[in-house]
């Protein structure tokens, strides 16, 4: 037997192997969450090396490892251990255990938290449903296009909304252009400013826009309503997934494109298939990557539902213009 046909067959013998072994555990996949506030997150559990592993999104931030993943008969049991930033607990360390439980495509979930003397509090169940796989990368050249919808008309905010009606809106238009100004008045209550999003919603499509961000500011645009293009002042910063034009905590630019603080950026952005392909200021930074799951910040985990355009008013200050959106026309 030649050394290239044992090769082959060793790697045919291993990839069975892995198939086989995500074949016989149920909970390998990826997971839209409802946590227990109504918010969405996100689970991943993966087998590495003959080993589950796992990841999560909870609400906001970012996508996290988690501490340890096993099953238990037919339960998951995951555990997490953080340091509490806030509250009673503030700089303790937390041990949270979360627990699921598998019911055909759905995961019934409970979490519980442990201080360090082994108290326990916050007990809350919320639950989760199955990802449908990730499809294969599409062929961007054979996409078919719509007619292009300009979003925002230069005058007004015709079309636009915020996400949470009760929050504070510091969006206003100026000279053309969509601007967003979260001021925060010294020596008084912190104020919470709003999200904007476009009245319509959709599925797949093509987004041009051009971006203005001051130093040190950040903001984000939402593909979606689920998936965070980051819009960020990261001029000069090592390659990171929370920096200008990545997809927030999951895709890394491959390149650094960004311009320095106060300037006009472009960007192009494909979303097809649940992959995406950004271009910025000209350069190809993310090309075709699939997205595994919703971003902090989410109006809802499910990938599959049509969502709006939003733009992250709740941080610093940014600045938009030209927003046109080219929907991708479905078979």
């Amino acid at each position: 037997m030649s050394k290239n046909i044992f090769c082959v067959i060793i790697l045919m013998t291993s990839a069975a192997t892995s198939h086989s072994a995500q074949a016989g555990n149920p909970y390998i996949g990826h997971w839209a969450l409802t946590l227990p506030n109504g918010g969405p997150g996100w689970l991943g559990v993966t087998l590495e090396k003959g080993a589950l592993d796992a990841a999560i999104l909870w609400g906001g931030g970012s996508v996290k490892p988690v501490n340890s993943v096993k099953v238990e008969g037919d339960r998951l049991v995951i555990t997490r251990v953080q340091v509490e930033l806030r509250g009673a607990n503030k700089g303790k360390k937390i041990t949270e255990t979360i627990t699921a439980i598998l019911s055909g495509d759905k995961l019934k979930l409970v979490t519980v938290k442990a201080r360090p003397d082994g108290s326990k509090f916050g007990r809350a169940g919320f639950s989760g449903k199955r990802t449908p796989p990730l499809p294969p990368k599409p062929d961007l050249s054979k996409a078919r296009y719509g007619k292009p919808i300009t979003l925002f008309n230069s005058k007004n905010l015709d079309g636009w909304k915020l996400t949470n009606p009760n929050n504070a809106n510091g969006w206003i238009v100026e000279d053309g252009v969509l601007v967003n100004r979260p001021t925060q008045p010294e020596g008084q209550p912190h104020v919470s400013y709003g999200n904007l999003r476009t009245v319509r919603e959709f599925e797949d499509f093509k987004l041009k826009f051009e971006v203005n961000v001051p130093a040190k500011s950040n903001s984000g645009v939402y593909l979606r309503g689920i998936y965070e293009l980051q819009v960020l002042d990261s001029y000069g910063k090592p390659l990171d997934s929370h920096n200008m034009g990545a997809i927030y905590s999951r895709i890394t630019p491959s390149v650094s494109a960004e311009k320095p603080a106060g300037q006009w950026q472009s960007l192009d952005v494909t979303l097809l298939d649940r992959h995406v392909t950004v271009v910025l200021n000209g350069k190809t930074i993310i090309d075709n990557e699939p997205v595994l799951g919703c971003t902090g910040g989410a109006l809802w985990s499910d990938p599959m539902r049509p969502g709006p355009l939003y733009l992250q008013g709740n941080h610093g200050a940014a600045s938009f213009r030209n927003i046109v959106i080219t929907p991708i026309l479905k078979e």
